[in-house]
């Protein structure tokens, strides 16, 4: 029997596995970088042991020290959560070299699906159906599109869509270059881009006395650089013939390697309904929670009772019931390519009713080193029409106060109609939609503005801000994004006189609530500040005014902006703490550079972001090398658009 369990991994899936430990009475070990030296589930832990560094690689990617920990705590068996070494077969085998158990698949199982190439080939004898490989050099127009992968790892890294033939070897040299930074391995491969494609995967729980459970089927097709943002389970309108078709396919996969414990296997469902292999991960998944919900398991438990060698209860595995619908809570900007965000989160709360799977709390900073998700928000319920719209209101409701998050990009996904029909589904919803979906209504936010400001001057006098005699307006200025809300208002005994607000009454005002009505509906504002960061939060209004935010973010803005903090024009300063990976080749101050054109690479928070040319010119300025860590806001490169390339 398992006494002890360290889990080699943080943040969130630590604390997911530490839970269920504390409720079979299993003592929990937590291993952490000098940055996690105070996250939660260090403090959730019964042990902790210092790994010393804040990079990955120093830390949670290092199998000598996790097998090393394990035994100065004392633990017996080691649980790898997902990502980091979770499917690294070395790991696994040096675990159960140290005499300690292994929660999860057998070492020979994870090699054998460890290359999407040889995974492939092992499927193809298992007659899986699979996508035919395209060869690169011979590829055509017909070909198009095409899909550039990584052999090894995931997460969307190493992959590139390719539209056009002319782009093919460029974005084959980038991928080698980010899937060996990634994985340690180059190796990429090319298959044919299904248009109107479905990610269905199915969960696998497989014991070691020959019981195969395929539990149900995922749809993960909302996607953002090919990450998943929103699941749910089961995966709406499959013909149930399908649905046999991907749990056969699912359960000859397992039985192909003797697989052990929790697994999934992905398929691309094309849009005329036939279903195609992309992989196997060997590890329990991060939407495990669907899964979870809607057949009334644990998965962890699961995990631990076929590694204490105990069989699965019973053939076959409890029926789905219900609807479950996940949503991954990022802290990044969708609207800025995704750029991932930094910084305190002062808040982080969402009403009841739904389940709450997050790394983080209140007062943690989000760094650089690791993945920008905070927390995972499950929602079920007897129906998928049900299940979604509780996610999308417990969002809305939810109160966010720190670095820009997806927030309402996953509130407007749920209540898209592609998705509220889940015939419509597919993993290019986001290339169709994200415009749309994240369009700012410069608008809406000005109310919201109004209320910070009101509260603010009842902040500053214990009169509340009425002045007896005529004067000028209160002036201040808030900004969202690159929307700057310069609001101007007389408080007096006739109560509130606003420019551009002449349908609002102000009712009551204090520091940290605001009371207005707005044509004559009642608005109620809840303002909290941190420095000059101004949050306020309204409750979510129906019909056409629930497309306008109910919470934003401001910058409270001097009244006298300092000239220093002014930047050369055609300056690139950096969007977020990273690591300046590489940069394009051959490039040197004194070029000419053409609009679009890449510049260099930012590595954070697992992901690469490219730094492109704002506009042609000249390349001014580039005091940055490869392998240099930079600050937010640090200068990249200067172009100089006076002075534009010259063209045929």
């Amino acid at each position: 029997m398992i006494r002890s369990v360290l889990v080699a991994n943080r943040g969130e899936i630590a604390r997911r596995i530490f839970r269920t430990c504390r409720e079979l009475g299993i003592s929990t070990v937590a291993v952490h970088s000098d940055a996690d030296a105070g996250a939660r589930f260090v403090e959730e832990a019964d042990t902790a042991v210092r790994l010393p560094g804040d990079a990955p690689a120093d830390t949670y990617l290092r199998g000598d020290l996790l097998v090393a920990a394990a035994r100065a705590a004392g633990a017996d068996a080691v649980h790898p959560g997902y990502g980091f070494l979770s499917e690294n077969a070395a790991f696994a085998a040096a675990v159960a070299e140290a005499g300690l158990t292994w929660i999860g698949p057998p070492p020979a199982a994870i090699e054998a699906m460890a290359s999407k190439t040889r995974a492939k080939e092992l499927m193809a004898a298992a007659g899986v159906p699979l996508l035919t490989p395209v060869d690169p050099g011979a590829a055509t127009a017909a070909d198009l599109p095409l899909l550039v992968k990584a052999a090894s790892g995931g997460g969307g890294r190493g992959m590139r869509l390719i539209t056009e033939l002319a782009y093919l070897e460029e974005e084959l040299t980038a991928a080698k270059a980010e899937a060996a930074a990634a994985f340690g391995d180059g190796e990429v491969f090319v298959e044919p881009y299904v248009v109107g494609g479905r990610h269905v995967e199915v969960q696998l729980l497989a014991d070691a006395h020959g019981t195969v459970w395929t539990l149900g089927t995922r749809d993960c097709s909302l996607q953002r650089r090919h990450q998943k943002v929103i699941e749910e389970a089961p995966a709406p309108a499959l013909p149930q013939e399908l649905r046999d078709t991907l749990h056969r396919a699912a359960d000859r996969a397992a039985r192909a390697i003797g697989y052990r414990g929790a697994g999934t296997v992905e398929f691309l469902v094309s849009a005329d309904g036939r279903a195609y292999f992309l992989e196997m991960n060997t590890r329990l998944q991060v939407e495990h929670p669907v899964t979870e919900a809607v057949h009334g398991l644990d998965l962890v438990a699961l995990q631990l009772q076929v590694a204490e060698d105990r069989p699965l209860d019973g053939d076959p595995p409890p029926p789905p019931h219900g609807h479950a619908v996940e949503a991954r809570l990022y802290a990044e900007d969708p609207a800025a390519g995704w750029q991932p965000q930094t910084g305190t989160l002062h808040r982080l709360a969402l009403p009841d009713g739904v389940r709450l799977d997050s790394g983080v709390s209140d007062g943690d900073t989000i760094g650089v080193h690791y993945d920008p998700m905070l927390a995972k928000v499950i929602a079920w319920a007897p129906s998928r029409d049900e299940a979604v719209r509780k996610l999308a209101g417990a969002l809305e409701r939810a109160t966010l106060h720190g670095p820009a998050t997806n927030r309402d990009l996953l509130v407007r996904s749920l209540r898209h109609p592609e998705f509220t029909d889940p015939g419509a589904l597919d993993t290019g919803f986001y290339d169709r939609n994200l415009a749309a979906l994240t369009a700012a209504d410069a608008a809406g936010g000005g109310v919201f503005a109004l209320a910070a400001a009101l509260a603010d001057a009842a902040g500053r006098s214990r009169f509340g801000g009425f002045r007896n005699v005529p004067s000028g307006p209160q002036v201040k200025t808030y900004a969202c994004g690159d929307i700057e809300y310069p609001i101007r208002y007389r408080l007096g005994r006739d109560g509130l006189s606003a420019e551009d607000f002449p349908g609002v009454r102000l009712l009551t005002h204090g520091p940290d609530e605001v009371v207005l009505e707005v044509d004559g509906v009642r608005r109620r504002f809840a303002v909290t500040r941190y420095g000059d960061r101004v949050h306020v939060d309204a409750p979510p209004r129906a019909g056409a005014a629930a497309a306008v935010p109910c919470s934003w973010s401001f910058t409270a803005l001097p009244r006298f902006p300092d000239p220093a903090a002014r930047t050369e024009p055609g300056s690139l300063l950096a969007p977020m703490p990273g690591t300046v990976v590489r940069i394009a080749p051959g490039l040197t101050e004194g070029d000419r550079v053409a609009a679009g054109q890449p510049l260099l690479w930012l590595e954070a928070m697992k992901m690469e972001h490219k730094i492109t040319a704002p506009a042609a010119g000249t390349l001014t300025s580039l005091p940055v090398q490869t392998g240099r860590q930079v600050e937010v806001g640090a200068l990249l490169a200067v172009v100089d658009a006076t002075a534009a390339p010259e063209t045929d």
